[in-house]
């Protein structure tokens, strides 16, 4: 039963990980966090995976990610005051409009930036990851590596880049 189960959180991960990963950012705004709250929404799904009926998985995954996020905006903001910029961004929903159109590709050129200041091959892994939004499988195809290399990989650029960035290191 166990190799059922682990066929179908991997179903789950590939079909999904982009929307669950678009909700969480959505509603965190945090790429570091919706990253982490998208991992936490998997190892839910796995956890309660022998309670799901099989019926309508998007809505499910979905809503579990809704959950995960809302639970940790809501710890968040008891830690936390926003500053008055903080708590405009998290209001404004500036999508579609040329300012929000600007703001996400500034956005992405920094998500470059940044990536590139890795060493190989943790760079091109972190371009393909983060700024294309290639999957771990599309990854390891271009690349021609192995999909558990590629999570390595990934998982460690991760790490790094939240260093960086927590130091103020690319910051343009």
């Amino acid at each position: 039963m166990g190799n059922i189960d682990e066929l179908n959180i991997e179903t789950l991960i590939d079909s999904y990980q982009n929307l669950v990963f678009s909700i969480c950012l959505r509603i965190t705004g945090n790429y570091f966090d919706a990253q982490d709250l998208a991992q936490d929404t998997f190892l839910a799904a796995y956890k309660n995976l022998s309670s799901f009926d099989g019926k309508n998985a998007k809505a499910w995954i979905g809503r579990i990610a809704a959950n995960k996020c809302i639970d940790f905006m809501r710890s968040r903001s008891r830690n936390l005051i926003p500053t008055e910029e903080e708590f405009f961004l998290t209001v404004a929903d500036s999508g579609g409009t040329p300012e929000g159109e600007y703001l996400k590709k500034a956005e992405k050129e920094r998500i470059l930036a940044v990536c590139r200041q890795l060493k190989p091959p943790y760079d091109e892994i972190a371009e393909d990851y983060f700024f294309e939004e290639l999957t771990m499988t599309q990854i390891a195809e271009k690349r021609n590596r192995n999909v558990k290399t590629v999570q390595t990989q990934v998982y460690r650029a991760k790490a790094m880049l939240k260093k960086m960035l927590t130091k103020g290191g690319g910051q343009n």
